[in-house]
């Protein structure tokens, strides 16, 4: 259970970063730079450093944190900041940090210079089991998430259980969303498996399937022209509630947070518009309304809230376009539906939410 290799590049588990020193030695880089935020700079780079005790000679760039910071003007720093420090093409680039980290970082090293090579080190649960997997970069445009990027490979990924110590409990239950995917779209024992354990102690085997089934759906389709489309299980809807929270929320849901509302909603359009039964409906919906606050959407919101959807990356000629659940661990793509059946799994959503 130490590597997965994915598209000719290997994903480690677990390692000490071991084979992270061998790589940087092997490939006699011109220089080095590692990529953080505030919050990784506290409390994971003391790790990482640690880790990787007989290299320290790196140069540090450091973002604000958060998905607001996504955009293309603190890419153009990062970029800047790499032309002040004379990068060339055969520097590397260390993502250390989460989903907001290895996504820009990913994207500013496979721009810069028309690509530099780049190693993601995710730090939160969300980014170990989702974003760093999969060679997906991007940024944020006008509140559309990930409107602007490009699939290109890291290096490697190294994902250590170590650096999740220091997340909160919130942090952890916002990447558990994307394992319970995982296990809805493709694994129904896994899915299972996930409904007896405590998310605030989640061990490396339950995140090795999680990144193992994202291996097996993305080394099928990289380019999301079919069967990857399948990841975006719960996403239409909860990418779009994500960025309404974002905006008008004191409080906003973070990315979990609101890819559980997606599920939930998007669930209800599986038994409606596909062949989801109600009793796996019934028990989706127990559970995730179990796991995640209480939260409501506002009808105010709908209109905005269809209006984000419209404008998700995935639509095909104007049309909404879904991955809905055949039944647990299984799931069918491309689906169309009509704004009226959206609105209904909003409605659904909220009559279930109350009763919590």
């Amino acid at each position: 259970m130490n590597t997965i290799n994915s598209s000719g590049h290997n994903i480690y588990f677990e390692t000490g970063l071991k084979a992270l020193s061998k790589i940087i030695n092997e490939d006699k880089y011109s220089k080095i730079f590692v990529f953080v935020d505030r919050n990784t700079a506290e409390f994971c780079l003391p790790i990482f450093q640690q880790m990787l005790e007989d290299y320290n000679g790196f140069d540090l760039i450091e973002t604000d944190p958060g998905e607001e910071n996504k955009n293309i003007d603190f890419c153009i720093g990062i970029w800047k900041t790499l032309l002040d420090f004379e990068a060339d093409r055969k520097c590397l680039m260390i993502n250390l940090g989460g989903g907001v980290i290895t996504d820009m970082g990913g994207f500013v090293a496979s721009t810069y210079k028309r690509g530099i090579d780049f190693i993601n080190i995710p730090t939160t649960l969300l980014s170990q089991v989702d974003a760093s997997v999969g060679g997906k970069t991007g940024i944020d445009i006008d509140n559309v998430k990930n409107m602007v990027g490009t699939f290109s490979l890291p290096k490697a990924v190294f994902i250590e259980t170590e650096f999740l110590k220091s997340l909160s409990s919130r942090e952890m239950l916002s990447g558990f969303a994307e394992m319970i995917k995982h296990g809805l779209i493709a694994d129904k024992d896994y899915f299972e498996q996930l409904q007896k354990i405590n998310y605030n102690k989640i061990d490396a085997a339950s995140i090795y399937r999680s990144v193992e089934i994202k291996n097996e759906v993305v080394t099928e389709d990289p380019y999301e022209r079919g069967l990857r489309k399948i990841l975006n299980y719960g996403h239409t809807i909860g990418h779009a509630v994500e960025t309404y929270s974002l905006i008008n929320d004191k409080k906003p849901l973070n990315h979990g947070e609101a890819i559980a509302i997606g599920m939930v909603c998007e669930a209800y359009l599986s038994t409606t518009d596909n062949t989801l039964t109600e009793d796996e409906l019934k028990e989706i919906t127990t559970y995730l309304l179990k796991l995640y606050p209480n939260y409501y959407i506002k009808e105010k919101s709908y209109k905005a809230l269809l209006e984000f959807m419209q404008s998700d990356k995935k639509n095909e000629d104007g049309q909404i376009m879904f991955s809905l659940l055949n039944n647990i661990g299984s799931c069918a793509y491309n689906c169309r539906i009509t704004e009226q059946a959206i609105l209904e799994s909003l409605d659904y959503f909220n009559a279930q939410a109350k009763q919590k």
